[in-house]
């Protein structure tokens, strides 16, 4: 009899976990129709190698105990081509990816070109917003907490290449302002992963060059930056804070590859290029200078500005320009970078 009872009860416990499991499918399968239809419903673990398509995407992955975001931007071509080129294509400090690509307009020349922009997010007190790097001696939240920048963006990348067909020797590396700084120290410390970068507004973060390896630069900066000064020192605070950071100057950092590439001490200096007279910009100037022959073959290139502040050349309107200063046209850093970039791989 009391064995009759036991088996009684184990029947009822293996019918309440029955519908239990009826129930928990029954509520899945709800839950992935509903994703379906849900804007920004995503399941990451049904989605982990499904192959992506043209246009935006925003992935995630777990770096240093960090859930962390990259916004990857995808050309017509990633249907027809094998493999593609990749920009990473870092927000200044306290942007965001989406920002820095609205910002930048890199997207349109990426189109036309058949190249993959990926845009990371760093890190911050917010999941989103007011995000930093942690370059080296700047800025923010990132160099304060120590993060692993150059870890996530070597994760980042294994991440994305399941997704995508990825063209492993032409990986380059751009940035605005501590963006800048992120794609120097990934040159930095990291050359295998960049064949080429292009930092803008931003002078490398880092005391002393630790690779060995040489990688070609092409650096952009205007003379009346008021934020990274292009002599070195102290820009203005962040908006609405007191905060300051501390810069090393352009040149001096520079001097640091021009010897690390073992180029040519003495440069080549192109034509001036002047502002269109009549317009704001009348008064701007661009001048390219080249630091070539290398005997490693990376060229230090500096595109040497006067008028504009501290901005992306060519970059769309912002609402915070009155915190960087004037814009400018004189180049269109998209093209100058890409032109150099294609010059170059790993």
């Amino acid at each position: 009899m009391h064995q009759h009872q036991r088996s009684s009860s184990q029947i009822s416990t293996c019918s309440g976990w029955t519908r239990l499991s009826r129930k928990f499918i029954f509520s899945m399968s709800l839950i992935l129709a509903l994703c379906g239809i849900v804007p920004g419903c995503s399941i990451p673990s049904l989605q982990k190698t499904e192959p992506l398509g043209p246009g935006d995407h925003t992935l995630w992955l777990d770096h240093d105990h960090r859930h962390r975001s990259y916004l990857v931007h995808l050309p017509p071509q990633v249907t027809t081509n094998s493999s593609l080129p990749v920009v990473l294509n870092f927000h200044g400090g306290g942007g965001h990816a989406a920002q820095q690509q609205a910002y930048s307009n890199l997207d349109h020349l990426a189109d036309s070109k058949g190249f993959i922009v990926v845009y990371p997010n760093g890190t911050g007190n917010l999941s989103s917003r007011l995000l930093t790097w942690n370059a080296g001696t700047c800025c923010g939240y990132a160099t304060k907490h120590g993060i692993d920048d150059v870890g996530f963006i070597r994760l980042l990348i294994d991440h994305l290449k399941k997704r995508v067909p990825l063209d492993a020797t032409r990986t380059y590396a751009t940035g605005m302002s501590n963006g800048a700084m992120m794609a120097y120290r990934l040159a930095a410390e990291a050359p295998d992963l960049v064949a080429a970068i292009a930092p803008i507004a931003g002078s490398m973060a880092l005391p002393h060059i630790s690779a060995s390896r040489s990688v070609p630069i092409m650096h952009v900066h205007s003379l009346d930056d008021p934020r990274v000064p292009y002599e070195g020192g102290f820009g203005l605070p962040f908006p609405l804070t007191r905060h300051q950071d501390h810069h090393f100057p352009v040149e001096t950092q520079l001097r640091q590859w021009i010897d690390q590439n073992q180029c040519s001490p003495d440069p080549a200096t192109a034509p001036m290029l002047h502002g269109k007279g009549g317009t704001p910009e009348a008064h701007h100037t661009a001048q390219m200078i080249s630091y070539s022959p290398c005997q490693t073959e990376a060229e230090v290139r500096l595109w040497q500005l006067s008028g504009p502040g501290h901005v992306w050349p060519g970059g769309e309107p912002t609402p915070f320009q009155r915190f960087l200063g004037p814009p400018t046209n004189i180049i269109q850093v998209n093209q100058e970078m890409w032109e150099f970039f294609i010059r170059y791989s790993r």
